[in-house]
């Protein structure tokens, strides 16, 4: 199950970018399941790693996903570690993430922007899983600089 950890970031992305690409115009019953579902299967994906993770005794794991680039002994990789501290924390992103959508869902019902709310949304927890799971400095600093670009947009998503 460990090797199904890209699912934790890939799940709230695919729902970033199934909102993003039909640009609002999905009923916002359509919105909401998207936008709180994907949050849900990261959540499910991460109670089923965390479990076989601490079943296994091990101290930590790194899974490479692919080699970035390889130049001499330097071959920096899109790969993720995992230990007790991220698997505590994949479980707060994702189960608290799920709750704030399902509240969400209801509360923000009548804005206009329901879509692009729920998009900006599914991309902060996507980049939160990235950063706490980066095994570099690169994947660190991606998911950092995603989590600061949805604070933007979250931030001034009522600019009127």
């Amino acid at each position: 199950m460990q090797e199904l950890i890209w699912l934790l970031p890939a799940f709230p992305l695919l729902g970033f970018l199934s909102l993003v690409l039909t640009s609002g115009k999905l009923p916002k019953k359509v919105v909401g399941t998207i936008g709180a579902g994907s949050i849900g299967l990261s959540f499910l994906a991460a109670a089923m790693i965390a479990y076989q993770f601490l079943s296994s005794g091990e101290t930590h794991l790194v899974i490479e996903m692919w080699t970035w680039m390889a130049v001499g002994n330097f071959t920096p990789g899109f790969s993720f570690y995992l230990d007790g501290l991220s698997v505590v924390m994949i479980l707060i992103i994702t189960g608290v993430g799920f709750l704030i959508h399902l509240y969400s869902a209801g509360f923000m019902l009548d804005d206009p922007s329901y879509s692009r709310f729920f998009a900006y949304m599914n991309l902060f927890v996507a980049s939160m899983l990235v950063l706490v799971l980066a095994d570099n400095l690169l994947l660190l600093y991606l998911g950092w600089e995603g989590v600061g670009l949805c604070s933007y947009l979250l931030i001034g998503f009522w600019y009127e």
